[in-house]
Parts: structure tokens; C-alpha cells; sequence
């Protein structure tokens, strides 16, 4: 089986904005499409999603272009093979640009075996606890509207992503708290790597005292001595953003060295499902969960999703909310069910069907390679 064709877009899907914190506009979406085709009919497809602020983004799309020349004529279960081959090629890359492909291979290689990822990955369960990732919202009242609803929806986990300013955020975990006191329910609390190291301190000891799950992202993900001298002061697990995090060898350097209560990634930031399974691997030999994104976009959470179930170590699905705004352009998606539980999609791959009709119509840059 060869390689023929490599199809790529770029898509702004005509759906609601929104921010994480108080210092981002509210944000533009773009998914990239990446399709591979080959000789024997099977098909590869991915997506991968990027949050830009003032435009839509066509830069994974471009640096795909350069890329995609380099997978017509190969065997597409050459994974590890391609990986290595494109990685060097154009620099800086975004390493989305090198998920989109990765994920579609193996996305084309659970096609040929005809086994959802989960099991081609070794598939340890086949359903995960959910929890409902928020956007930033206007004030305390709106976090309590919206959790209730949440909880009423089946949720058993909430992330808030707040205003990112310490008090502020110390005030929603007090009223959170206040409402929910019990532990039918856990909470996190993401500052988008925002506070310094005295903010951080005095937010995860508080978040410890009133049971909070974890605290993620309180520093940039580069500051891993800040990180050290946090996760040794508190018992709370301190979790990094993972979007920094693009390489094994940095990953790697941050577990061994006990920067984080919990290590954290996602197939688009470590460059797919071939390097991201090994980061994942890693963790587990260091004896520590690894709490995998799965914000955005269906198809990449999709990958996610598959990624998590096939290891043991991962606590919680991410579903982003509201949902439909990272659905356009899906015939399937992936959504909470009313247990609580997000459950692997039972297609070949990655489970998922696009509808193309909707995608054409919303696409602002397509080309291809054959």
C-alpha cells in the first residue's frame, strides 16, 4: 500500500467565540484538515485546532505544505519511519502540522485493521470519567448557573478557566465550594500559566484546603523551578498547561525531576499519536498519572480520547463547553453521556465521519499533493 495523494485545509468554521482568561480576546477557531488517500482505497483522516486571537490562522496549513510532498509514494504504516523524516524538514514547526499527518496515518492504519485506535493502541478500558472544561465567564453567579448545569447534564468534574487573577479566582473556588461542599462532584482550576510564584502559593494551598482535584497551569510551563518549589510545598497534584511541552526530551527532563504532581500533553502539542503514546509511556514508568487534553476541535479529541483509553494512567476526557462550537463540520462527535462517562467511538480509527459538504463551505485555504 502506497501513498497518492495528500489533501489539506484549512477551515474557520462560522461558530461562537470565546477566551479562557481575562488577557486573551475572545478567540478565532481553526480546524486543519489533513486526508490522505492510497492505492489500495483506504483513507486517512485528522484534524488538529488552533485558538488565535485577532484572525483566523492558515500557518499549520502552510508548514503542512512543505511536508506533504514527502508521503506520496510511502507505506503509510511506516509511521515511526515518517515521523522521523518529516520532523526536520521545516523550521520552526508547529508541531500540529506534524499531528495532522501522524494522526491521519493512524487513523488510516486503524482503517486497514479495521479496529477503532483504542485497541489497535492495546486498549486498557473502553470509557473514562468526563469532566466540563469551561470558557471564562462574566462573573461568579454565571460559573454557579453553568456548573449547575453541568452537573445536571451528568457531569461528575468541572475545570474552571477563570479571569487567571488570584483573588478573583480564590472568590469562584470559595463559592464553588460553598455551594458544593461535598465530594459528589470534583473541581479543578486551570490559570493558563498567568500567576507568579506567590499567587500560585497562595491559591493551591487554598485550593488544598477546600478539596479541590488539581491546579493547573498556575506558571509558565518554562518556569520548572517555580514548579518544583510548588509541587514540593502542597499536597494538591500541580499540573503544567502541556502546550510548552513539545519534545520528549523537555518532557522527559520535567518528570525525572519532579517539577509536576501530574505530567500533562495532547497528540497536536507533542507533533501526534506516535510521540504522544511514548510521552504517556514515560509517565507511567515514573509512576505518575498523565492528564491528557482533549480540548478542541472533534477529530483531535478524537485522537485524545483513543489515546487516553488505551493507557490507565489518565483520569478524566475533557470535553470543552459549550460543545457545538468544536463539532462544525462533523457527521459524529464525542460527548459526555449522561453517566458521566465519554465512551470510545466504535469505527475503524478514529471513529469519526466528516461531513465534507460542510467543510468545503467553510474552508479559507485547501491544496493538494499527489
Amino acid at each position: 500500500m502506497k501513498i497518492t495523494k495528500v489533501e489539506v485545509r484549512a477551515v474557520a468554521p462560522p461558530v461562537d467565540r470565546f477566551t479562557w482568561s481575562d488577557d486573551l480576546p475572545d478567540q478565532y477557531s481553526t480546524n486543519t484538515l489533513v486526508r490522505i488517500y492510497t492505492d489500495a482505497g483506504v483513507e486517512g483522516i485528522a484534524g488538529v485546532w488552533n485558538a488565535t486571537s485577532y484572525d483566523f490562522e492558515r500557518y499549520t496549513a502552510e508548514s503542512i505544505r512543505h511536508l506533504a510532498p514527502i508521503l506520496v509514494g510511502k507505506d503509510p504504516l511506516l509511521r515511526e519511519n515518517i515521523w522521523h523524516e518529516i520532523r526536520p524538514r521545516v523550521f520552526p514547526l508547529p508541531p500540529q502540522s506534524l499531528a495532522a499527518i501522524d494522526i491521519a496515518l493512524w487513523d488510516l492504519a486503524g482503517k486497514t485493521a479495521n479496529l477503532p485506535l483504542y485497541k489497535l493502541l492495546g486498549g486498557a478500558r473502553h470509557k473514562i470519567a468526563a469532566y466540563a472544561s469551561t470558557p471564562l465567564f462574566d462573573d461568579v453567579d454565571a460559573y454557579l448557573q453553568n456548573a449547575e448545569e453541568f452537573i445536571a447534564q451528568g457531569f461528575k468534574a468541572i475545570k474552571f478557566h477563570t479571569w487567571c487573577i488570584p483573588q478573583n479566582d480564590l472568590e469562584l473556588a470559595r463559592a464553588v465550594r460553598a455551594k458544593y461542599p461535598g465530594d459528589e462532584v470534583a473541581f479543578m482550576l486551570d490559570a493558563e500559566n498567568n500567576y507568579d510564584r506567590d499567587g500560585a502559593l497562595r491559591v493551591a494551598q487554598e485550593l488544598e484546603a477546600m478539596g479541590f482535584a488539581w491546579f493547573e497551569a498556575p506558571l509558565h510551563d518554562a518556569d520548572l523551578d517555580g514548579y518544583r518549589e510548588l509541587t514540593a510545598r502542597v499536597s494538591i497534584p500541580i499540573l503544567p498547561s502541556g502546550n510548552w511541552f513539545q519534545d520528549l526530551a523537555s518532557f522527559s527532563h520535567a518528570i525525572h525531576t519532579q517539577a509536576w504532581g501530574r505530567a500533562r500533553t495532547d497528540a497536536a502539542m507533542m507533533g501526534g499519536i506516535t510521540q504522544a503514546a511514548k510521552a504517556i509511556a514515560l509517565t507511567q514508568a515514573a509512576g505518575m498519572k498523565c492528564e491528557i487534553m482533549s480540548w478542541g476541535y472533534s477529530l483531535v479529541s478524537a485522537a485524545n480520547l483513543h489515546l487516553m483509553l488505551a493507557h490507565d494512567n489518565c483520569s478524566y476526557y475533557e470535553q470543552s463547553v459549550p460543545c457545538p462550537p468544536y463539532e462544525y463540520g462533523m457527521k459524529d462527535v464525542i460527548r459526555a453521556q449522561p453517566d458521566g462517562y465519554a465512551y470510545a467511538p466504535q469505527g475503524p480509527g478514529l471513529g469519526l465521519e466528516v461531513d465534507w459538504e460542510a467543510m468545503e463551505e467553510a474552508t479559507i485555504l485547501q491544496f493538494a499533493v499527489e
